[in-house]
């Protein structure tokens, strides 16, 4: 499974009209959603690193390969969901991206609250990286490790998604030359 990320923020004075503009492109690719489409989600979130510091939205779009990936694509601007997405789009203030592969455990868009993104030291390999996030007996059903595939933006490597802080990222748990930065998040659209 892959995720396209979308970070996001509205021209200024137009929150509340990027908020609705939002939901009718998530809710729009949910009524009609294109093959390989596996759902979407859209999280008002904190200060975001990665979108100049500003707070902004976080949006997720699943998707079962590649393949999928640029069937969405051409879906999102063509007829049925181009009006939805030009309204979006007109609000847009600032956007950057990321596509990451599902390495370990399920999302379950509702209950995952915090998005930890973590850096590790280019020596780690995927197996480290896992075997101490994943660590601890997380719950694979509330809690997914993500690794970035293709850089489109500056987002760290690993996300993981969790209902609450698994001990794995604490600060005197990980190794030198690692980062995690936990971002608060709260639903806006989830299709489940």
């Amino acid at each position: 499974m892959l995720a396209y990320l979308f970070w996001h923020s509205p021209r200024e004075d137009t929150t509340d009209i990027y908020e609705q503009a939002i939901e009718r492109f998530h809710r729009s690719i949910a009524r009609q959603p294109p093959v390989g489409f596996l759902g979407s989600a859209c999280y008002r979130a904190g200060s975001i690193p990665w979108l100049g510091g500003t707070s902004g939205y976080e949006d997720w779009y699943l998707v079962e390969d590649y393949t999928a990936l640029g069937v969405l694509n051409e879906a999102a601007v063509a007829q049925g969901h181009v009006s939805a997405h030009e309204q979006a789009a007109r609000a847009l203030g600032r956007g950057t991206a990321g596509l990451y592969r599902l390495c370990e455990g399920a999302i379950k868009s509702r209950d995952v609250s915090l998005s930890i993104w973590v850096t590790a030291a280019h020596a780690s390999g995927h197996d480290a990286v896992a075997g101490l996030l994943m660590a601890d007996g997380s719950d694979g059903e509330h809690t997914a490790l993500w690794r970035r595939q293709l850089v489109l933006g500056p987002a760290p490597e690993y996300c993981l998604l969790a209902a609450c802080r698994p001990s794995g990222v604490l600060p005197s748990r990980l190794p030198k030359d690692w980062a995690a930065l936990e971002l608060g998040r709260e639903a806006l659209w989830c299709s489940e």
